[in-house]
């Protein structure tokens, strides 16, 4: 097989294709992942509105699951999850616990 040369090389962070982000499942980087806990969850939508890898599912205005396959588990749908009566909707656990 012969290497490309840095002129057919596609530079970084070019998309280069509309839905092209769903090819490439980054899952498997988290050492954390978040759990949802439904019955703390209020609906705000600030862990979808949040998620830099849009790996919150929303339909219809409400919060659904989440899409591990593009979770790098940063733990910020956790931080801003406002939760209800003191107790947050999604916490942070270890990777395979």
């Amino acid at each position: 097989m012969k290497l490309k040369g840095w002129k057919e090389v596609t530079p970084g962070a070019v998309v280069t294709k509309a839905g092209s982000a769903e090819e490439f499942k980054t899952g498997s980087w988290r050492s954390f992942r978040p759990v949802w806990l439904e019955e703390n969850c209020i609906q705000c939508m600030f862990c979808w509105i949040f998620c830099p890898d849009m790996a919150i599912e929303a339909k219809n205005g409400k919060r659904g699951v989440f899409k591990y396959d593009y979770c790098k588990g940063c733990g910020i749908c956790a931080l801003e999850c406002p939760g209800k009566k003191g107790k947050k909707a999604i916490v942070m656990e270890e990777e395979g616990k």
